[in-house]
């Protein structure tokens, strides 16, 4: 047994999420230490952009693994920020929550202001933590893996403190691909050396330029959630790239820029965590 993946002592919130490596993480977890006890929480929080294939993952590794998880969404009931519980049947699809985020911000995320994570993620689940279960500290797991060195937080500054139970345990992205083809079940989603580019919000704008350009070509129908945005705000989730001029340049080339390596920008996973 891997004691890495026992759990640490007091309240204890999962973060799952809907990914093959949060899903690897909890399937360690679950096995070092059975059923998990009330004060430990497996969380997902759903932004209403992630991929219908994310959704039906979460769900399937909740029913084959026999794991209770929360699902929560950002929401404002009388003004103000919130949360609310929903499930696989009631959870928002067309990006509900973020709207309503972008609509109270005024402004979109970007680059230098990614409120996005922290906002759509991360304070829902503190809320219901605290204010549903009224915990009052708590260790966050979050699926870090032993590569991902650089995207570590030591101090949170709020109620909780890290466990990156996956760093501390020396996993790469390799050994989360192999599990996953050993398993009844997987994600539907490409997994190319262990890496799901369709994973995450589906036009997130910190996915590479050749990520995006293979959703609009692929998933075209996606976009427009994503220009409206840009349209009702008049501003661009990136800077220098509007995302309307981007999807009709893709959807008017022929294959050769996509064989062609380095046509499109291959920088950053646009993995976020929460």
């Amino acid at each position: 047994m891997n004691n890495h993946y026992k759990l640490p002592d007091g309240n204890v919130q999962i973060s799952f999420s809907g990914g093959r490596t949060s899903a690897f993480m909890l399937h360690q977890i679950l096995e070092a230490n059975g059923d998990l006890p009330d004060r430990c929480q497996v969380m997902f929080s759903n932004t209403g952009r992630e991929m219908p294939e994310t959704l039906d993952f979460v769900q399937e590794c909740a029913s084959r693994w026999n794991v209770p998880i929360v699902w929560v969404e950002y929401d404002r009931p009388d003004g103000k920020a919130g949360y609310k519980v929903v499930n696989h049947n009631s959870c928002s699809m067309f990006g509900e929550p973020f709207e309503v985020l972008i609509r109270a911000k005024k402004y979109l995320p970007n680059i230098a202001a990614r409120f996005c994570t922290t906002e759509l993620k991360i304070l829902p689940m503190k809320r219901y933590l605290t204010k549903q279960l009224g915990w009052k500290s708590w260790t966050a797991c979050v699926g870090i893996r032993a590569d991902e060195g650089r995207r570590i937080k030591h101090d949170s500054k709020d109620r909780w403190s890290y466990w990156y139970p996956l760093h501390d345990a020396g996993i790469a992205r390799l050994d989360v691909s192999a599990f996953w083809k050993g398993q009844p079940f997987d994600l539907r989603l490409s997994n190319a050396a262990g890496s799901t580019p369709k994973g995450n919000c589906d036009f997130c704008f910190l996915k590479s330029e050749s990520t995006l350009a293979a959703m609009a070509r692929e998933h075209p129908d996606k976009a427009q959630w994503w220009m409206r945005m840009e349209e009702m705000t008049g501003a661009t989730f990136r800077k220098g790239r509007d995302l309307n001029e981007f999807v009709d340049f893709v959807q008017r080339q022929q294959d050769w820029v996509f064989d062609e390596e380095g046509y499109f920008c291959q920088a950053d996973d646009g993995e976020c965590v929460g």
